[in-house]
């Protein structure tokens, strides 16, 4: 289930791409199909481990498919203190990250950092609206009631302005996932940790049709979910630039 539109993205073989906040890997398997050197970076290393895996099981099982500058590598960071060299990334990735994030103007900063110039960046966060209703809905949604959960609601307007400050130049938007946004009010509703609750239950079994891509109901649930993305998406997508360094003759200016 992907949240970034590669289209946008404009990943191309070769390319090298940073996947921050990886959790399960998504965004950074993908990426690899599409022959990206891809670096897969996250806090937890037990998800890290299950990512280095992942990369492994993709590069023998898709051998023949996979392009020859396709690879994956996990690793440990920090997204306030990233271990990476400035311009290091084609293309930088960070989905669902920045709202867990206390200084998130550091991150911002060090996303720019790696990105090279002429480079893009999709960033992904909760949608204001979708997300509003959570943290009506439950306390145990967010920080700091839960530990690692959510710490601010994004505005698109302040995401763009993060982005600007960061030195970005933010671009073409969208919204994504607008079946998740019900799951996760009715989750709740009746307990955000209470997973055997039966409607929790019925409605995570449609997500897997959807997911799943199992007909008939995938087209279904498919057009429901792209109706819906632009009033209850749950998740807001940026994309923006790194402007090109300037010429010796222009900084003159």
């Amino acid at each position: 289930m992907l949240t970034v539109r590669y289209d946008a993205l404009g990943v191309r073989p070769g390319d090298r791409v940073l996947d921050l906040g990886c959790g399960f890997g998504r965004h950074a398997y993908e990426s690899m199909r599409r022959g990206a050197e891809v670096v897969a970076c996250d806090f937890s290393l037990a998800e890290l481990k299950d990512v280095t895996a992942m990369f492994k099981a993709i590069a023998a099982e898709e051998a023949a498919t996979l392009p020859a500058a396709a690879s994956g590598a996990a690793t440990n960071g920090d997204a306030t203190r990233l271990p990476f060299a400035d311009g290091a990334f084609d293309k930088v990735i960070a989905s669902e990250v920045l709202e867990h994030i206390p200084d998130d103007g550091a991150a911002f900063a060090e996303l720019a950092r790696v990105l090279r110039p002429g480079g893009r960046l999709a960033v992904t966060v909760p949608a204001w609206l979708p997300e509003r209703i959570c943290w009506a809905l439950s306390e145990e949604f967010h920080a700091p009631f839960v530990e690692g959960g959510h710490v601010r609601i994004y505005k698109e307007r302040e995401l763009r302005a993060q982005l600007r400050a960061a030195g970005l130049r933010p671009g073409a938007a969208h919204h994504a996932h607008a079946l998740h946004s019900p799951y996760w009010w009715l989750k709740c509703a009746v307990g955000p940790t209470n997973d055997t609750h039966p409607l929790v239950r019925a409605y995570h079994e449609v997500l897997l049709w959807d997911i799943g891509g199992r007909q008939p109901m995938a087209r279904v649930t498919r057009f429901l979910d792209r109706v819906g993305n632009p009033v209850i998406g749950k998740s807001l997508v940026v994309y923006a630039d790194k402007p090109e360094a300037a010429t010796d003759a222009e900084s003159r200016r």
